[in-house]
């Protein structure tokens, strides 16, 4: 497959959404198995909708997730400029070009008529469109109607009009997508939709169809909630004369539940983020949460992303970005909505957990702990070798480690009905003078030393074990015993193990 061009093209009303993370992300997996360009264009033709910030977000969370452009606002190749909004004066052209030709045509129909023309619909049980079927009448007010005399002294006299475009009748399309394969349209009901607004910017589909077509875009690879506008896209291509992209509509990322498409109000009532950074909405004031900001690596959004309407077709789940590019197939893309598992997106944390450095991890606990300021950062890096298995986010470690760190304040009145006992207290006190003569130069060495002694005193090891556990951490939980002793020191062992006999 030669010469692949991709785009992603957003517009700027808001946070980026992890839907379109995941468009953005097959885009880029796409154009880098065929050696593509993943191009980013911004589509800002909306100025009503526009959010200042909106822009910046878009591009600072495919940083953060390491999913770079090639072409963009900020890396500009030789198909710009990249934001529609610079483009404005070019799309005019196409719009009068397909009016010349009888392809499209002016329509000044106010929204009261147009509103007026529905509700009279509505009260005979139909639906208004606007289409061959009364495009021609005389009661819609266009220049199909209307004398070149009668357009023209509209248009001079400044009164507000939309270029619609002249859909086909009684037609069959027969359109290809790769994903969902043979698509059949009956032009009949298609409406004519607006390409050219009475502000003078031109709508999504112009714009969409023009850029893409001068940027030389091979393939579209966009969400499914754009299938509605795939006969039309199709048409204004074959009315311009030019070539089509090849289309392919991935599936809805859905609910937990797998009914409807997953939303913000699903995260803030389940306590999950749906997108990739923390968002400050500047007219609410609302704070909209983040994966990178809730702790998650950037490598593990991306991988549960990609399995999102996606499967390899093998036992695979943990996939590094350069071998998602090497797996990836638009063939292998689901048609059926992707449910969204929040425990799933955890499970892949913890994976990704896993492989990450111990001095990594230190370095972020410790600037995101007040407790450890003092503390020596190869002393926490020994400590989360112990504990990172049992952790899923940074934020975890403290509740793992604290102990580590400060002696316990209390103890869990559980674990102390459970390990204490009545001749409990006799054996730590005999417990202290083994570890005072223990060698405590390895875990190993102190190991040997308490073993041993429990094994001559012919006891079981939980009558020890358990009291010097609480002892240690203050409730029955923590790594390895011996672990903990040999970090933390004898000295402060035996002073932990005093308290717990005088407690």
């Amino acid at each position: 497959m030669s010469n692949v061009r991709v785009r992603f093209a957003p517009s700027p009303t808001g946070p980026l959404h992890i839907g379109g993370v995941r468009t953005a992300l097959f885009n880029y997996l796409f154009a880098k198995k065929h050696g593509g360009t993943f191009v980013l264009r911004i589509e800002d033709t909306d100025q009503n909708r526009f959010v200042e910030g909106a822009e910046d977000y878009i591009v600072k969370s495919m940083e953060w997730l390491n999913i770079p452009f090639d072409e963009s606002p900020a890396k500009p190749g030789q198909f710009g400029p990249y934001r529609q909004s610079e483009r404005k004066a070019m799309y005019k052209q196409y719009a009068d070009q397909l009016v010349a030709e009888g392809k499209a045509y002016y329509a000044f129909d106010t929204a009261e008529q147009l509103d007026t023309h529905r509700k009279d619909h509505e009260a005979n049980g139909k639906t208004f469109i606007y289409n061959w079927h009364n495009r021609e009448k005389g009661r819609l007010v266009n220049s199909l109607v209307l004398s070149e005399e009668d357009v023209k002294a509209k248009i001079d006299a400044g009164e507000d009009y939309v270029i619609r475009f002249k859909s086909p009748q009684d037609e069959t399309l027969v359109l290809q997508d790769i994903i969902r394969g043979e698509i059949k349209i009956d032009t009949n009901i298609l409406d004519d939709k607006v390409l050219f607004k009475s502000d003078g910017m031109p709508t999504y589909h112009l714009a969409n169809i023009v850029d893409d077509h001068l940027m030389k875009i091979s393939h579209v690879i966009r969400g499914e909630e754009w299938l509605p506008s795939l006969a039309l896209h199709y048409l204004l291509y074959d009315a311009f004369g030019w070539d089509a992209p090849e289309f392919a509509h991935l599936p809805l990322i859905l609910k937990p539940t797998g009914k409807g498409k997953l939303s913000k109000r699903d995260g803030d009532k389940l306590g999950f983020p749906v997108f990739p950074l923390e968002w400050n909405d500047s007219k609410t004031n609302d704070v909209s949460r983040g994966y990178n900001e809730d702790g998650y690596f950037p490598e593990a959004v991306v991988n549960f992303l990609a399995f999102l309407g996606w499967n390899p077709g093998t036992e695979q789940e943990i996939f590094s970005l350069d071998e998602l590019v090497n797996a990836f197939d638009l063939k292998k893309v689901n048609k059926a909505g992707a449910r969204f598992d929040p425990d799933k997106t955890k499970w892949f944390n913890h994976q990704y957990m896993q492989v990450q450095s111990n001095a990594g991890l230190a370095e972020a606990f410790k600037n995101s702990t007040s407790e450890l300021a003092d503390i020596d950062i190869n002393y926490i890096e020994m400590v989360i070798d112990l504990v990172k298995e049992r952790a899923t986010f940074v934020s975890d470690f403290w509740d793992l480690t604290h102990f580590f760190f400060a002696a316990p304040k209390e103890f869990d009145a559980k674990a102390l009905k459970k390990a204490i006992k009545d001749d409990t207290k006799q054996l730590l006190e005999e417990l202290v003078t083994v570890v005072e003569q223990a060698d405590d130069s390895s875990k190993e060495t102190l190991q040997t030393a308490i073993k041993g002694w429990i094994t001559s005193k012919e006891i079981g090891f939980g009558k020890v074990m358990m009291p010097l556990r609480v002892a240690l951490v203050g409730a029955l939980q923590g790594p390895d015993v011996f672990d903990i002793m040999f970090m933390i020191g004898k000295a402060e062992s035996l002073k932990r193990i005093q308290n717990l006999i005088e407690a």
